[in-house]
């Protein structure tokens, strides 16, 4: 059969979507574009917000409008949280939930014999998403430069805006030995930038009972142990973590990740708000000041450290002297990027039934001049990275704009020219490799580099 993806949401269902294909190519079926003609339509929903759910059932229909007669299957975080909803859309065949992805290929090559059990539901209760689903190793991934590896599954922050543990269960991490044989595949086939992910990274290994298996070392724990394993492998290639939550992780942990070579320079550590009250309000059990004695330790460490951020505008309760605080914390940060969003009520968590919702108008206003100070600062950040030198791993050429262009180790894109003397190095032979580059000026959403040893 010709099988068909649609992926909606975070890394660790696009992550999911890959181990879905690789299960299908291995029982011989061939894996189309969305927009193709297909016998079977996979759609991995998300349901962060109300917008997630709506757009994933806009998917769903529009994929059947494909071909009316294909098996219609809706699998992730909205089919898990609302299986009642997802069933009674009428174009949708198979629905299953987030621990049950591994079972669409059995399920759909059984649909295709019996379609008269319509539709086929499978979609486990909470209390019964409490074990790691191995879906295999991924041997290969669209992009040749980097791949996503997932560390872990489920949260129990239970933040008051977020309905996500309710949809991921309880926490469990993957083997240690099952993430560096993917490592070690991956590596072997090329790939240069290895990226953890999880529901949420920081738990790794957190869980009681969880087996370090042949780990020796007893004094390192948590995330740290998968780096340490990984910074023992051989070949050419770096480590990037999505994100590490303040809620799990403080100053002095971080600076224990400091020492390992192959790690980027570069964290995602979500704030969500700089105000103190908001922070408590949403459960996030830090304050501003724990979080900027992690940035500290970052910051001291590189003063080129990059720190991305999320940050939430209009929480319930949130007054101007509050996304005051928010501006501020991003001015003294520093961020290289900081992603905006606005409240969006979610019924089934404690911020729903909270009092003092903030009118639209003003979250749009706020969202506006929070991204403007954002835009702002990353130029800032990018400013104080001129004249240094920096590793890019080069990902492509953009033909259109003559230039190579990837990511520093500390996520500033980079866009290298390929002026009059280009004859002096192939193009072709420079992506997927690391380049040593000076940084010398601002350059659309980044920055003009020059490869070391190129003439201006």
């Amino acid at each position: 059969m010709k099988i068909a993806f649609h992926t909606l949401g975070c890394k660790v269902n696009q992550y999911e979507t890959e181990a879905m294909k690789e299960k299908f190519k291995k029982n011989n079926h061939e894996i189309v574009n969305e927009n193709d003609f297909a016998d079977v339509y996979i759609i991995n929903t998300c349901t962060v917000t109300s917008l997630a759910d709506r757009k994933s059932r806009q998917y769903i229909r529009r994929m059947k409008k494909i071909n009316p007669e294909s098996i219609v299957a809706v699998t992730g975080c909205y089919a898990q949280m609302s299986p009642e909803e997802v069933s009674a859309i009428e174009a949708v065949d198979i629905v299953t939930g987030t621990n049950q992805k591994n079972r669409l290929v059995e399920l759909v090559e059984n649909y295709k014999k019996t379609p008269e059990a319509h539709p086929e539901r499978v979609v486990d209760e909470y209390e019964q998403l409490c074990e790691y689903e191995e879906t295999g190793i991924i041997t290969s991934m669209e992009s040749r430069t980097r791949a996503y590896i997932k560390l872990q599954e489920g949260c129990n922050r239970f933040c008051s805006y977020c309905i996500i543990p309710y949809a991921r269960g309880q926490v469990r991490s993957r083997a240690v030995s099952e993430v560096i044989k993917e490592a070690k595949s991956l590596i072997e086939r090329g790939v240069k930038e290895i990226i953890l992910t999880g529901i949420n990274t920081a738990l790794y290994g957190t869980e009681e009972g969880f087996n370090k298996e042949n780990v020796t070392d007893n004094d390192i724990w948590g995330i740290e142990i998968i780096i340490n394993e990984l910074e023992g492998l051989e070949g050419d290639f770096r480590i990037r973590l999505s994100s590490l939550e303040p809620t799990v992780i403080n100053g002095e942990y971080v600076e224990r990740l400091l020492k390992y070579k192959r790690l980027c320079p570069h964290l995602h550590l979500s704030i969500q708000s700089g105000s103190n009250k908001i922070l408590k309000d949403m459960n996030r059990k830090y304050d501003r000041e724990e979080y900027l004695d992690i940035v500290h330790a970052l910051k001291g460490y590189d003063s080129g450290y990059g720190i991305t951020t999320d940050i939430i505008v209009g929480f319930p309760g949130e007054t101007e002297e509050d996304f005051k605080d928010s501006l501020n914390i991003i001015r003294e940060v520093q961020f290289c990027k900081v992603h905006a969003f606005k409240y969006s009520k979610r019924e089934g968590t404690k911020a729903a039934s909270m009092k003092g919702h903030v009118a639209p108008e003003v979250k749009n206003r706020r969202s506006e001049e929070l991204i403007a100070t954002g835009n702002k600062v990353s130029e800032q950040f990018f400013k104080s990275n001129l004249n240094t030198y920096r590793t890019v791993l080069i990902e492509e050429y953009i033909e259109e704009m003559d230039c190579l262009a990837g990511y520093t180790e500390n996520y500033i894109k980079a866009y290298i020219k390929c002026n009059a003397d280009s004859d002096s190095y192939d193009k072709e032979s420079l992506l997927n490799t690391f380049a040593e580059v000076k940084l010398t000026e601002l350059y659309r959403d980044g920055v003009l580099c020059q490869l070391k040893g190129q003439s201006q």
